[in-house]
């Protein structure tokens, strides 16, 4: 059963003016991590662009766009009103919290361009559930599962497969709610955790609980423009902390691209079983999706299953995908927020392959400290091919400072 999650979809106003062949574009990209800088790096290089801008941005994105400070990427009616009073032309927004809660419509209210889904077409990472019924409905391949808000009946659907399994709070969880269970207790004791202690506080207020798939897993991006899709690339990411596949799990401490598993045929078959069903039955259930849409994929003997939907760029995946692309990325993503994809040229990639290796906070994923100096970054940079992608980086004074866990990724391609 699919439940109506969505308001009405908001379609773009046609009598907004197309920005399509414009050269003076004022560009606000939303976000603050690896994956923004990255962006804005990309952006930076079109013909389209006058003036970029990133809110709040980092340490590293300040080399390439100015930083907007003093307003929260949820704060949605404040991001508005400062897009209008700096006139600007074109938001991309990076990460998933103002996309569910709505800056996309907000914006194009206004006759604002913006690349990213509606508040209906973010559904399908804010909800889980959603998702999840979405893909079942549109025979999308995936897990088997159910959704439900009662504790009780999830643990007896868990008792009753008796095996590893897999409990996902239905809600954001900045990466954090899904729980791989190995045993029966195991999974009893995330239900607990998940919908008694309310560790993800209302984001878990319902749970999917689903089958544990096995294989090799990948990411893969398909730009969409509320019609169709075109592919974007794929990448494989590596989520434990130690070297060899050791550690704790964390969101990421390298990525490459492209990925040997994502072969000319394989992604071929991702667009036409995954991606080109998800877009058009977002579309026929009244909120058609724009943006770009991100599959977390498990294939195994050739066989492709979906782990999930994410309504934004990976990180560090958007780092080694924007290393490869040679076409420019605002006149794609312009096309794309347009509905124009028909009249768009060929993408154009990079054959070589991009690696991206995280530099960490002594501790990460653990406790951390914030502040240490960062140095010999601009050394790194003179390397040929080679980008260093601030996330979570600061000033102090002039000396670079960290301050969150994954500082940077330190990028090449060869």
């Amino acid at each position: 059963r699919l439940e109506a999650h969505h308001p009405s979809f908001l379609p773009r106003d046609p009598k907004m003016a197309s920005l399509v062949g414009r050269t003076d574009l004022k560009v606000l990209v939303i976000g603050s991590g690896g994956r923004e800088h990255a962006l804005c790096w990309k952006i930076k290089q079109s013909t389209m662009l006058d003036k970029l801008y990133c809110l709040p941005g980092n340490a590293g994105i300040a080399d390439v766009a100015e930083n907007v400070g003093g307003i929260a990427v949820t704060d949605v009616p404040k991001i508005v009103e400062w897009c209008k009073s700096n006139q600007i032309d074109f938001v991309v927004v990076g990460p998933e919290d103002p996309l569910t809660k709505g800056v996309v419509d907000a914006l194009e209210a206004e006759k604002i361009l913006a690349f990213g889904p509606t508040k209906a077409g973010a559904e399908l990472e804010g909800s889980k559930a959603f998702m999840k019924d979405i893909l079942h409905k549109y025979g999308v391949p995936t897990a088997t599962y159910i959704r439900t808000k009662s504790a009780d009946e999830a643990k007896e659907y868990i008792k009753k497969n008796n095996g590893p399994i897999v409990v996902k709070a239905s809600g954001l969880c900045a990466g954090k709610g899904v729980l791989l269970c190995q045993t029966v207790d195991e999974g009893l004791k995330a239900i607990d955790e998940i919908m008694v202690d309310k560790i993800f506080k209302d984001s878990g207020d319902e749970v999917v609980v689903e089958e544990f798939l096995t294989g090799e897993e990948a990411s893969y991006f398909a730009l969409c423009d509320g019609k169709t899709a075109v592919g974007f690339g794929g990448a494989q990411d590596h989520k434990l902390s130690g070297d060899g596949d050791t550690g704790m799990n964390t969101g990421g401490m390298g990525a490459y691209s492209p990925a040997h598993i994502l072969t000319k045929e394989m992604e071929e078959r991702i667009m036409k079983e995954v991606m080109i069903p998800t877009v058009e039955g977002m579309a026929k259930e009244g909120c058609p999706f724009k943006g770009v849409l991100f599959a977390g994929l498990m294939i195994k003997d050739g066989q492709i299953k979906t782990l999930e939907h994410n309504v934004r760029f990976g990180d560090p995946e958007c780092q080694v995908v924007m290393s490869r692309l040679k076409s420019d990325l605002l006149k794609t993503l312009v096309y794309a927020a347009e509905g124009r994809f028909s009249e768009l040229p060929a993408l154009e990639w990079d054959d070589r392959t991009a690696l991206l290796v995280v530099m960490a906070a002594k501790g990460y994923p653990g406790s951390y400290p914030k502040g240490t100096p960062i140095n010999k970054v601009e050394d790194a940079t003179k390397l040929a091919d080679t980008n260093v992608f601030h996330a979570g980086t600061g000033r102090d004074g002039s000396q670079l400072v960290s301050t969150g866990g994954r500082g940077l990724r330190v990028t090449t391609i060869g």
